[in-house]
Order: C-alpha cells, then structure tokens, then sequence
C-alpha cells in the first residue's frame, strides 16, 4: 500500500510541478503581452509626434507664405492709396475750377431751334 500512496503522492507532486509550470508560463506570456504593449504604445506616441512635427513644419510654410502675400497685398494697396491721394491733390483744384466756371459763366444765347412767333 505504501508503494500506491508513494505513487499517488508522486503523481500528485508531478501534477503540482506541471501545475506551477502553466502558470508561470502564464505569467511570463501576460509579462510579454504588456512589454510588446507598452512598446507599440511608445511607437505609436513616437509617430504619432513625427506626423505632428511634420504638420506644423507645413502649415507654418503655408502659413508663412500667406502672411508674406498678405504682407505684399497691403503694401500696395497703401501704394495705389497714395498714389490716388497725390492724383486728387495735383487735380483737384483744376476741376474744381472747370465746374464752377461752366456754372457760373453763363452766357446767354438763343437756341438755334429757336423760332420767333410773332
């Protein structure tokens, strides 16, 4: 008898062995599932700032050059601005002149189509 208990305890101990082996097993694979997590996680942060880098890199182009062509757009706009202004300055008086002779200096005349009816 003692020859099956000492078979049975040895069955018992080697099923324990196979036992702790599983979960250990079990252990490192969920040790390896969170290390390659972590590690896409930190790939996927490490593009995802590259992208980030990348964008703000062309919309500061853009951006930029909208600003210059704004820049240039105003400017001559100011340009034509002052060139306007001078062009009413240097005319202004000129006209002025034109229009108030052509109302003030009348004279009178008898149309052509005129026809004296007496």
């Amino acid at each position: 008898m003692t020859s099956q208990s000492q078979g049975i305890q040895q069955l018992l101990q080697a099923e324990k062995r196979a036992k702790d082996k599983l979960e250990e097993a079990k252990k490192r694979k969920g040790k390896r599932l969170k290390q390659a997590k972590e590690e896409a996680t930190a790939e996927i942060d490490q593009y995802r700032m590259q992208k980030e880098k990348e964008f703000r890199l062309k919309q500061s182009k853009i951006m930029g050059s909208q600003s210059n062509l704004s820049g240039e757009i105003e400017e001559e706009t100011r340009g034509k601005i002052q060139e306007l202004n001078g062009r009413y300055d240097k005319h202004m008086e000129s006209v002025m002149q034109q229009l108030l002779s052509m109302v003030c200096d009348m004279n009178p005349e008898i149309h052509v189509n005129y026809r004296a009816t007496s």
